[in-house]
């Protein structure tokens, strides 16, 4: 902040030369306004003038080449024309050089003042220090800390709420990050997608079950936007538990129609593999609709087997053979879902830049995560086989054993 401070004086010093200024020049053009009264001989001139023109007019007269009418007519003519040409040159007296001096830093005092005060109230000097605080934190709990005293400095910024709820989510402060989440409704409304997430972490708190409150929290939002994706990401979690597949594949298919986020409708249509890998149904049709790919097989290696929980991550990879791509396919399932077929195509990629449909031959890595992390750790299981063509996804498929523990 101290730099935004800086910041801003470095620009107000222009403005405030500008006021100043010209107190400097003051004396220098009142006394060139006072030379140039002094000399100044226009009106004695006309008066000079006007005086040769009386003269004239006045022999005239004596001559007899005018009557006293036209005489009083020309004369009047005259003295019209001399008031004209003098009227204008009337002068009023000049101000001493110092006045008004004391204007000019009042002025320039409120400009500084208005400045300081718009910002204040216009500004976002509450988010410039979230953004810092932000960039100079090494740790989450250092984080988290800097952000709770920025949430008592500023408890009307939403943007404090919004960026503690999901530090507090993703770490497991479930009530904490309740708290959060319900300061942020309190300020920016009962807004659909707010209220979504919040029947969604007490979906997650109370173990996955909706409970009255989730249930009325379902309505509401549903009610505001018939479309809201997390509502129905979330049932179909709860339908998917029950074993209810088909339910799970409807909600997920809604809620994949709703999202802009790449990455969650990614996470979903695995999940709809899952789930149709549970019913039995192989879902040829959409994975021709996606071009060439690899049918796979995934098993454990019996010598792993009842090292880690059913519900640990499974990530399955293909790469390009020289490794010089982003992985081309990506999937996901649980060491229960194991032994496991499925079909990497190009629903699985990454990104548009790079895709299954790009490659002959790819190299499969499947890892199973103890941390839930893409990130390698130590005590992580794996397997992996080079030289798999892409193509047809018909016929049998290629297995791929879990066999290996990194070190």
């Amino acid at each position: 902040m101290t730099l935004l401070w800086l910041a801003f004086a470095i620009l107000l010093l222009p403005a405030l030369w500008l006021l100043v200024a010209p107190l400097r020049r003051a004396r220098l053009v009142h006394d060139a306004q006072r030379d140039f009264e002094v000399n100044d001989k226009s009106t004695e001139q006309n008066v000079a003038i006007y005086q040769r023109r009386l003269a004239s007019l006045e022999a005239a007269l004596e001559r007899g080449d005018i009557d006293q009418e036209r005489f009083a007519t020309d004369r009047l003519d005259l003295d019209r024309s001399l008031l004209e040409d003098t009227e204008g040159q009337t002068r009023r007296p000049l101000q001493p050089p110092a006045a008004g001096r004391i204007v000019v830093p009042i002025v320039a005092l409120a400009v500084v003042v208005s400045a300081v005060f718009w910002y204040q109230q216009q500004g976002a000097e509450g988010d410039l220090a979230l953004f810092n605080d932000f960039r100079q934190s090494e740790s989450l709990p250092v984080l988290l800390q800097r952000l709770e005293q920025q949430s008592q400095r500023q408890p009307g910024n939403p943007n404090v709420w919004a960026s503690l709820y999901p530090l507090y989510r993703d770490s497991g402060q479930g009530e904490a990050a309740l708290s959060a989440l319900e300061n942020l409704i309190a300020i920016e409304g009962r807004v659909p997608s707010l209220l979504a997430q919040k029947a969604q972490l007490k979906f997650f708190m109370a173990d996955r079950t909706l409970t009255d409150e989730v249930q009325a929290l379902i309505d509401e939002t549903l009610e505001r936007d018939s479309r809201e994706p997390t509502i129905f990401g979330m049932l179909g979690v709860h339908a998917f538990d029950r074993g209810d597949y088909e339910q799970a594949i409807d909600h997920w298919r809604r809620a994949i129609a709703g999202m802009s986020d790449s990455g969650s409708s990614r996470a979903l249509r695995e999940g709809i593999q899952i789930a149709q890998q549970r019913l039995g149904v192989a879902d040829d049709e959409e994975a021709i609709a996606q071009g060439p790919g690899v049918l796979v097989s995934i098993s454990l290696a019996e010598e792993l087997q009842g090292l880690l929980d059913d519900d640990t991550r499974v990530f399955i990879v293909a790469r390009d053979m020289e490794g010089e791509l982003p992985p081309l396919a990506v999937a996901r399932v649980t060491l229960g879902d194991l032994p496991a077929t499925l079909v990497l195509d190009d629903r699985h990629a990454m990104s548009d830049a790079a895709s299954l449909s790009q490659a002959s031959e790819v190299r499969l890595l499947v890892r199973v995560t103890k941390s839930g992390g893409v990130t390698p750790e130590t005590g992580d299981m794996y397997g992996d086989l080079e030289g798999v063509a892409v193509g047809d996804v018909e016929g049998e498929p290629v297995e791929v054993v879990i066999d290996r523990v990194i070190e």
